[in-house]
């Protein structure tokens, strides 16, 4: 989902924006995932978010990569609402 593998400073400051986005949902999906209870359901959520994220990671088509942000966003909401659904 990352925008390229430039040096920093050849990315503009909308790139870099997006990439530090891209980041944070990544951050804060895998945080989220520490929170599931059985362990061969973590594994398997852990390694489906790299694989997703390390397979679009080439992408640059910006209509693509917001596309992509909004899925993350979304399964990354889901997740946590599951999450506190199943403590209540």
């Amino acid at each position: 989902m990352t925008v390229s593998r430039l040096p920093p400073a050849a990315l503009s400051f909308k790139q870099f924006l997006q990439r530090q986005r891209v980041l944070g949902i990544y951050r804060n999906l895998l945080r989220t995932i520490r929170q599931v209870p059985d362990e061969s359901d973590r594994k398997y959520l852990r390694d489906w978010a790299r694989d997703e994220f390390q397979r679009n990671k080439s992408a640059t088509n910006p209509d693509a990569v917001r596309m992509m942000i909004t899925q993350a966003n979304n399964h990354l909401e889901t997740l946590q609402k599951s999450l506190a659904l199943a403590r209540s």
